[in-house]
């Protein structure tokens, strides 16, 4: 079996993905895609037969729009020449910032950017000085850091986690929090 197969990236995969996510959601049309390439297992360069699917289906009604995850730059290059691609989505955070050429690559674009894992992976270092920052707020560490993400560029969305009326509030509130210079420098600069 190759790789593609196992991961369902084939045609024959991905339309029956897409038409299962369309049974289970009760609609006509998923308005946004995003084909994850998968991180272990295969030549993440292979972008383009997906996408070519994804299109088709598109063409056919059955998506609106079509994004990318778990890419580099040279992925996000392809893929853009293959469809109009509205979103990434990569593993991004205070605490881990490779991807920061891609946010900016992808703001220049007008693409969004929608990072997995928003408020996850803090390393004690970074974690001591997102405590400061919410003590000076008096908010959580957990809404600084989806601020921090907010303020680091205007196409990053956010989609963070929730498990109660109450966590959603608190990530909600985030989007109302400014964190000032002396904050953003504290907290490090991309």
């Amino acid at each position: 079996m190759q790789p593609s197969e196992h991961t369902g990236l084939t045609p024959d995969g991905l339309r029956r993905s897409v038409e299962a996510n369309l049974r289970t959601l009760g609609v006509d049309r998923l308005d946004v895609v995003n084909l994850r390439m998968s991180d272990r297992g295969h030549d993440r360069s292979a972008v383009a037969a997906p996408l070519e699917t994804l299109m088709s289906l598109r063409d056919e009604g059955l998506i609106r729009h079509i994004g990318i995850s778990n890419i580099g730059r040279a992925e996000f290059d392809t893929a853009r020449t293959i469809a109009p691609i509205v979103c990434v989505q990569n593993r991004y955070n205070i605490a881990y910032r490779e991807d920061d050429p891609l946010v900016d690559a992808c703001a220049e674009a007008g693409v969004a950017y929608v990072p997995f894992f928003p408020v996850g992976g803090f390393q004690p270092l970074t974690a001591e000085h997102l405590t400061t920052v919410a003590a000076r707020h008096d908010a959580t560490v957990a809404q600084v850091a989806l601020a921090w993400l907010l303020a680091r560029s205007p196409n990053i969305l956010l989609i963070p986690g929730t498990g109660s009326p109450a966590h959603l509030a608190e990530n909600i509130a985030a989007g109302d929090l400014t964190l000032t210079d002396e904050d953003m420098d504290l907290l490090g600069r991309p």
